[in-house]
């Protein structure tokens, strides 16, 4: 009986030891406006400048968003913007970007598509190619094992004044090739840069 009591005594201990701990912790992230404070509000101003949306400071994630590497502009107001060029460690440069409609109709990505007849995708940008122009190496979009391409899809219907995000996947090409022309048919190609 006594190693009950002994046990439920530790327990209790141990409880009461919680939530005294819990209690100074909360009291301790309380963190007013008075001096003693002064840390805690230190800590909340960098968290509130980095989430204003205008800020447009080097690294800032607003910066990185807006950040644009090559603009294609086509027929009837088209435009397209690109963010990045990312080569990662599987082998593989996604680029990414936005389409933009600028013109007075709808725009549907029917002539963006590759004209290969296994391939699935419809309203893509399927036909989009990477150029290597010093290696003279042309990279199609990946595609999957149904036939379906590793990129935007559905691309139709984008209205005047409407903006969709686009990415497209493409095998890498050597390690030392850095800058490749991005193709889409019906536009000027645009020159960019890969990072790692």
């Amino acid at each position: 009986m006594s190693i009950r009591r002994t046990t439920k005594a530790a327990r209790g201990a141990v409880a009461t030891a919680s939530a005294v701990g819990l209690a100074l912790l909360v009291a301790g992230c309380g963190g007013g406006d008075d001096d003693g404070g002064a840390q805690a509000s230190d800590h909340k101003k960098p968290a509130a400048h980095s989430a204003t949306p205008d800020d447009g400071g080097a690294g800032s994630p607003a910066a990185d968003a807006d950040k644009v590497i090559g603009e294609m502009k086509g027929p009837d107001g088209v435009v397209v913007t690109l963010s990045s060029a990312v080569r990662d460690a599987g082998g593989f440069v996604t680029v990414e970007g936005t389409v933009t409609n600028h013109g007075t109709r709808a725009f549907n990505a029917i002539d963006w598509r590759s004209n290969e007849t296994e391939l699935k995708s419809r309203s893509s940008v399927s036909g989009a190619t990477l150029v290597d122009k010093t290696g003279k190496k042309r990279y199609l979009v990946l595609r999957d094992t149904n036939g379906e391409c590793l990129c935007t899809t559905g691309l139709s219907g984008l209205l005047p004044g409407q903006s969709r995000p686009i990415f497209a996947q493409f095998p890498a090409p050597p390690a030392k090739v850095t800058e490749v022309d991005f193709q889409l048919p019906t536009l000027p190609p645009a020159t960019i840069k890969i990072s790692d």
